[in-house]
């Protein structure tokens, strides 16, 4: 149960959201075809949506491609602020180049932090400015409850949605775009030297029918995962935030997968969902103390290997996958040389040297800031 505590300072009330051991995280999940929820729980509660947040980031993308303003192959290049990216991450070198195609895979499968940055990056000129993109797109959509800082999730304060409105965002990547489901189906991909790296999201190809979405993870977050399934042309998404562990979250995705197969439409779409739940629904839960802490137990750090004995042998609703991992090839396109036989990658960019105005604009701007 999720405990509030009030804090009153000089006249002012504190609303603090503590995340126990005995949390229950929010969910929902929904009929595709008629927007009808099946289930829910806390699906107005701010949440960090942590990696979840590359499925926006596809969107804008999806949406820059369907407006002609760039194509598959337009090839994306590894910025300084994407290699200081965190992992997860692929590693690539300040100035490698990728086509837009491959990076869309590898952010689906690895999840790979420096590769959404540099899609960010390149196709909005910032992060910053892709992160406009993100909100003006949310807005359209009606997910009121969100707002993005960056295209991969990594975790800020200020970076949160709900799991109304990434069901919203999910039903709109198969509704308008349903020429892309392959991105989020993919099993495995390799991106050379036998280097093979499986989906995290494990209900692909162990859950009947499983055909997407999304996994995500950060402290405060705790384990995300949006999911869907495709069963005698029906088709099931659900969005779970907030498991203690990174099994669980697949197990309570299958399980709600399968229940909302055996439910009936409620009556109540997506859009007609009104807002409930206590004012604190709109202070994000920290997972933190509950996932990260050294008095949390049990954390989990699987890291792709040996995945039936960690997950599905806990549901009843996964299977093992039979077959050997369907692979899909990624690769930097080929390094560009200069007329002196040198990588343009590793040829330092002349920079002028800034007058003393310019410095002295920068630090008071600088100070404004902090």
């Amino acid at each position: 149960m999720r405990k509030t505590v009030a804090l009153f300072l000089s006249g002012c009330v504190i609303s603090m959201t503590a995340a126990s051991a005995a949390l229950a995280g929010a969910n929902i999940t929904v009929d595709a075809g008629s927007g009808e929820i099946l289930s829910q729980e806390d699906a107005f509660q701010r949440w960090y949506p942590a990696s979840l947040t590359k499925l926006m980031t596809v969107y804008v993308v999806f949406r820059m491609i369907e407006s002609g303003q760039v194509t598959l192959d337009t090839p994306i290049k590894i910025t300084a602020l994407a290699a200081k990216q965190p992992p997860s991450k692929m590693g690539y070198k300040v100035g490698s180049e990728l086509t837009l195609d491959n990076a869309l895979k590898i952010m689906m499968v690895k999840s790979a932090n420096d590769i959404a940055m540099a899609v960010g990056e390149t196709l909005g000129g910032s992060s910053d400015k892709f992160a406009v993109l993100m909100n003006a797109e949310a807005k359209r959509l009606g997910m009121t409850g969100s707002h993005f800082v960056n295209p991969n999730g990594l975790h800020s304060d200020d970076h949160y949605t709900t799991a109304r409105d990434l069901a919203i965002l999910t039903l709109q990547l198969r509704r308008e775009f349903p020429q892309y489901a392959h991105y989020f189906d993919i099993e495995a991909i390799d991106y050379g030297g036998k280097k093979l790296q499986p989906n995290l999201n494990a209900l692909i190809g162990r859950f009947q029918g499983a055909d997407g979405m999304k996994t995500g993870f950060v402290c405060p977050s705790g384990y995300n995962l949006i999911g869907s399934a495709t069963r005698n042309g029906r088709t099931i998404i659900t969005v779970v935030l907030g498991e203690l562990k990174l099994t669980t979250r697949a197990t309570k995705a299958a399980e709600l997968l399968a229940k909302g197969f055996e439910t009936k439409g409620s009556g109540t779409t997506i859009d007609t969902l009104q807002p409930y739940g206590a004012p604190t629904r709109d202070v994000a839960v920290n997972m933190r103390p509950s996932v990260c802490s050294k008095e949390a137990s049990g954390s989990d750090t699987w890291d792709g290997k040996d995945l039936e004995a960690h997950i599905i042998q806990g549901s009843p609703y996964m299977n093992r996958m039979e077959h050997e991992p369907a692979v899909e090839k990624v690769a930097l396109l080929p390094a560009k040389i200069n007329s002196l036989g040198m990588e343009l990658s590793r040829v330092p960019v002349p920079m002028p040297r800034p007058d003393r105005s310019s410095l002295t604009d920068a630090s008071e701007a600088l100070k404004a800031v902090n």
